[in-house]
């Protein structure tokens, strides 16, 4: 077996580990352990939020809508993934959050990865 391949499935991984497939998070060694990016799988259902905003960004983020309607709320501003494969990116300062409008799918894609955005697990979505 080789160590430096892993082989899942996002719907069954992703809950281990509040969504994130990959990033700085993962134990050294797993070939999921990086410091240059993180992957998340977000399964939210109808009415889901974020338990606070992200204040002070220091990276840059790729958010795709797989499934469902996902707003994105940014100061002033709020996008709506509505149609399956419409995004939304931003970059460093930007302060945002979230809403799932309806059961909803969204992989994020952040760079770099760094510690410091989680919300406490029981807010955590």
């Amino acid at each position: 077996m080789d160590d430096s391949v892993y082989v899942g499935n996002a719907g069954e991984d992703a809950p281990l580990d509040r969504g994130w497939l990959l990033g700085h998070f993962k134990e050294a060694g797993d070939p999921r352990h990086s410091d240059a990016v993180e992957i998340k799988w977000g399964v939210h259902p109808a009415g889901d939020e974020r338990g606070e905003w992200v204040r002070g960004e220091e990276r840059t983020a790729l958010q795709v809508l797989v499934s469902g309607r996902f707003r994105v709320e940014f100061r002033g501003r709020s996008v709506v993934l509505a149609r399956q494969g419409d995004y939304v990116v931003w970059g460093k300062g930007v302060d945002h959050s979230w809403v799932a409008e309806e059961d909803s799918t969204v992989l994020t894609v952040r760079w770099p990865s760094v510690a410091g955005y989680a919300v406490p697990a029981a807010e955590d979505a």
